[in-house]
């Protein structure tokens, strides 16, 4: 056999992207339909009061919600999900404290809450070496007909 009657083949170095393509695509709708359900905590109705808003910081705060059964759950970065115990809740503030000592701690509770449940949060707080702790309010809504309106 000769050379010349024979042909090479030659490598082809491309990368065959179709696979990483459909990857992505799994990936994408399996997020978009978890993504919904990551909400945590519980809804609660906060009190209003006519309160400065806190100054804005980069650090993500971790808020106690206290619902008006008593309940307690806790949002922040990598925090357990759901209703959870006050103890729980207390020794998750005091790791994430140790991470950020500077990380704000606020206390959201159920206009309907008894104030006991709130209190319970505020020392779980305190027992957690948090010496700051901030209640979420609403603001007042504007009522030119209630007694302290603007008359």
């Amino acid at each position: 056999m000769d050379r010349r009657g024979r042909r090479t083949r030659r490598v082809v170095a491309e990368i065959n992207v179709v696979p990483y393509i459909d990857v992505m695509l799994v990936l994408l709708v399996i997020f978009m339909v978890t993504a919904p359900m990551l909400q945590q905590g519980v809804e609660v109705t906060p009190p209003s009061a006519a309160s400065k808003a806190l100054p804005q910081s980069d650090d993500v705060p971790i808020v106690i919600t206290v619902d008006k059964t008593g309940q307690y759950a806790v949002s922040g970065q990598d925090a357990p999900s759901g209703q959870v115990p006050l103890d729980t809740i207390q020794a998750y503030v005091l790791a994430a404290r140790k991470l950020n000592p500077k990380i704000p701690v606020l206390v959201k509770g159920d206009k309907d809450a008894s104030y006991q449940f709130v209190m319970g949060a505020m020392v779980a707080m305190q027992k957690a070496g948090v010496d700051k702790v901030g209640l979420v309010t609403d603001q007042p809504r504007s009522n030119s007909n209630s007694p302290s309106g603007g008359k």
